[in-house]
Formats: C-alpha cells, structure tokens, sequence
C-alpha cells in the first residue's frame, strides 16, 4: 500500500483528492493548518490508513522539524501531492510585501523544502515515486487581480520541471495538474458577473469538474503514468 503526503486535506479539491484516494487503498498523510469536521469523518472511516497533522506552512523553518518527527515515522513516503495555497488578490498597483511574502511561504517557499525532504525519503528507501503540484490557469491566461497568485503558482510549475529533470534517472517523477476555476473557497468570493465571464473563456462553458480534477491526480500517482514526468496536465475545460 502506497503512503501519500497531500497537503490541502481539509478542504476544496484537497479533501476530494483524500477522499478519492483512500477509497483506492492508498494510505494518506494529510496536512492543513486545523482539523475540521471532515477530517474526522475521514479519520472514523478510514482508520489508520489516514492521519492528520494540524501543521500551518508559512512557517517555513519548521518543515525540517515537520517532516522527520511526524512526517518521516509513517513512511516511506511513495508520493507528495502538494495543494495547499493561499491567494493574494489585488491589482499590481496595490501590490503589498508582507501578503505577498505569506502567499510565497505558503505557496513557493514550503512545498520546494517538503519537496526537498521526500525526495530525500525516496532516495533512502530507493523509492520510484511522484510529486504532484496543483497550479493554476491563471499562470497560462491571465485574469485581472490575480497577477501574485499566477506568479506563485508559475515558480512551481518550473521548480517541477526541473526536479522531473534532475531526479527522473531516480525513478521519481514530477508532474503538476493546472485546473481551471471550480467551486471553492477562492471562487466563491467572486459574484456571478465575474464567474460568468470566467466560464465563458473556457470551450464547455462551465465550472470544472472537482472530481475529474482529483482523478487525474491519482492517474499520475499510479503506475500508469509511469512515463509521464516533466509534464503540465491542464484539466480546464478548455480554456482559451
């Protein structure tokens, strides 16, 4: 049974990802910053197969810590999915440091050293694993007010390159999955005029779907992608 460290589990996409893959019998390591209704239910029905670390990933410095006193004992870790992220929404022109630097912490800053620290793990245990970004198709197209945001993402989407490129003689692959707008915490704050707008630059003129986002995660985690590395999945409905 593979083990997965997924960040984001408490919520949105993340919690169907965790759910999705503890109903294939793949063990989840979960991190967000509280526990929260829904991961108690994950934990009643899953059992031991799911643990949950209240963890808050601005604090960069403690990832070290994090991983081999909690993360590390319940390994090998044979997959990172990292989803967890903050938006800064604002035009360029209000541009503020300190939001800025927490979205980069949250962001950039703690999946490349979690990604440092299971890439270290896989190594050790000769592990061919997966990392898996979730970014977004604000990096490709681009959307008034999410200029920050779009940037954060886009620094994953070259750090996952690269790592697919330095490490894939190691068995470990890299991948990122770019959705397009679903219904989430962050597109809820837009009223009806901007999500119809948004809807309208993609071909099939609709919210993407959650589900399909989570199920081409776990396709990339699975052995069927087993030649897929390097890659920028876009599952966006089209979006132009």
């Amino acid at each position: 049974m593979k083990t997965i460290l997924l960040t984001g589990d408490s919520r949105g996409v993340g919690h169907v990802i965790a759910k999705l893959l503890l109903n294939n019998t793949y063990k989840v390591i979960g991190i967000s910053r509280r526990r929260n209704k829904e991961i108690d239910r994950l934990c009643d029905q899953f059992g031991e197969n799911y643990t949950h670390l209240d963890y808050d990933l601005e604090d960069v410095a403690g990832i070290k810590d994090l991983y081999l006193h909690q993360v590390k004992p319940l390994g090998p870790i044979h997959a990172y999915v990292n989803n967890a992220a903050i938006a800064y929404d604002d035009i360029i022109t209000n541009l503020a440091l300190d939001p800025l630097e927490k979205m980069y912490r949250v962001n950039v800053f703690s999946p490349m050293m979690m990604t440092k620290y299971i890439i270290r793990d896989m190594l050790l245990h000769k592990t061919q694993g997966s990392v898996i970004h979730i970014s977004s198709i604000s990096v490709h197209t681009g959307y008034k007010g999410l200029a920050m945001y779009a940037s954060t993402k886009g620094a994953l989407e070259a750090f996952s390159k690269n790592t697919a490129r330095e490490w894939g003689k190691a068995g470990i692959r890299s991948n990122v999955v770019c959705p397009g707008f679903m219904a989430t915490d962050m597109s809820a704050k837009l009223d009806d005029e901007q999500q119809n707008k948004i809807f309208s630059r993609n071909s099939m003129g609709k919210l993407i779907d959650i589900d399909s986002v989570a199920s081409t995660v776990e396709f990339l985690l699975s052995d069927r992608s087993g030649s897929i590395t390097g890659q920028v999945i876009h599952t966006d409905n089209g979006t132009i």
